[in-house]
């Protein structure tokens, strides 16, 4: 067997530099970095839209437990759903020209819904009702 002589390595091809070794090290601690503030930012992101979600079935649950053959009167309730608690405030709507045949009253509903955390919603809506005679 005939034995080829091992090519000798020169301090060229030894291997990586500690400058290179540094450089990688650098490229990779900023990419974990990035990809870090990426993961937060996403996970805020999550959690506000689901605290807007819970804050939104709130106020449409407080809104769809009015009676629709019952009439409003002027009235402010409060109380909580959902960990949020809201306020329901029923007035007379300004009405300008009174249409006189007319079987409907508007009336203004208001619904102010606050989180915990003090992210609020107002939702005003007007509500048409038999008039009483």
């Amino acid at each position: 067997m005939c034995r080829q002589p091992r090519p000798e390595i020169g301090d060229k091809d030894a291997g990586f530099t500690i400058l290179e070794v540094l450089i990688a090290l650098a490229v990779v601690a900023t990419v974990l970095t990035a990809i870090g503030a990426l993961t937060g930012a996403t996970t805020r992101g999550v959690r506000s839209i689901e605290q807007h979600l819970v804050i939104v079935e709130t106020a449409r649950s407080v809104l769809a437990s009015l009676q629709s053959s019952t009439p409003l009167s002027s009235t402010e309730t409060a109380g909580e759903l959902y960990g949020n608690r809201w306020r329901l405030d029923i007035s007379s709507f300004p009405v300008g020209p009174v249409i006189p045949d007319s079987p409907w009253v508007p009336a203004t509903v208001t619904v102010r819904v606050q989180s915990p955390s003090g992210a609020a919603l107002n939702v005003e809506t007007v509500r048409l009702q038999p008039k009483t005679k």
